[in-house]
């Protein structure tokens, strides 16, 4: 992994049922189905949680192995390539607990809500930059009050965007054990500003936002998906609930 010769990434199941394990004579096997796994086309280890003895785990499995299968999805985001990955009897390793897999998860949330705020802020920044040189009745439409705004608007939430993934990385770097629902909130409060910023960017961007020549759109769609990823906003809080202890 560390010389590029293999690529590893962490498929969440999401609300959908883990794979199951069970163990054999030839060692761990697993059966189900992963969608949706980012970058799937590309996984030559596949990192994902599994339930094996009425336990989450996390295993580990080769993709190019007996009984596993891959098939790359149609995707809005053609910049973020996602695949279905079949597992039938397929050989595994155990390398982590259920602490690991929640651990595992947090860290893929905290990653996802960065991502997140950093493209909203580059999204306000292209917009601002556009308004303040495009010119509409002899001066910079930037000056009119209306979009200046809606900017503030965006401002704060870029900036609010921003603090909770700071959180949720200082959560992530003492092991989860100072706040165990910062990621998932993260993830959630992130991802709904970022898509709420990359839809007021085409706006603000007018005619020219909406073409397939300005970079705009690709924000947008990656805005979108990430938003459904890993089960929405419903799973997200989901997992809240229950490591608040409010939800079994």
């Amino acid at each position: 992994i560390a010389a590029g010769e293999l690529v590893a990434g962490l498929a969440s199941p999401g609300p959908a049922d883990p794979p199951m394990a069970t163990r054999t004579a030839a060692g761990l096997r697993i059966e189900g189905v992963l969608d949706h796994v980012v970058a799937g086309p590309h996984l030559g280890l596949v990192l994902t949680p599994v339930r094996f003895d009425g336990l989450l785990v996390l295993a580990a499995v080769r993709t190019d192995g007996p009984g596993v299968a891959s098939t790359a999805l149609p995707t809005l985001d053609r910049t973020r390539l996602q695949a279905r990955i079949r597992f039938d009897g397929a050989a595994a390793a155990q390398v982590g607990d259920a602490a690991a897999v929640d651990r595992a998860v947090d860290l893929l949330l905290t990653a996802v809500a960065v991502e997140c705020a950093g493209a909203a802020r580059f999204c306000l920044d292209m917009t601002v930059e556009y308004l303040r040189t495009r010119v509409q009745f002899g001066r910079p439409i930037g000056t009119f009050q209306a979009l200046q705004h809606r900017c503030a608007d965006l401002a704060v939430l870029v900036e609010s965007a921003t603090s909770t993934a700071w959180y949720a990385m200082w959560a992530a770097g003492a092991d989860g054990t100072v706040d165990p629902v910062a990621a998932p909130l993260a993830k959630a409060y992130c991802a709904d500003a970022f898509r709420r910023v990359a839809g007021e960017t085409i706006q603000l961007h007018g005619g020219i936002g909406f073409t397939q020549e300005h970079p705009a759109h690709r924000y947008f769609k990656r805005a979108t998906s990430t938003d459904l990823l890993f089960g929405g906003r419903s799973w997200t809080r989901a997992v809240v609930a229950r490591r608040a202890g409010i939800t079994a």
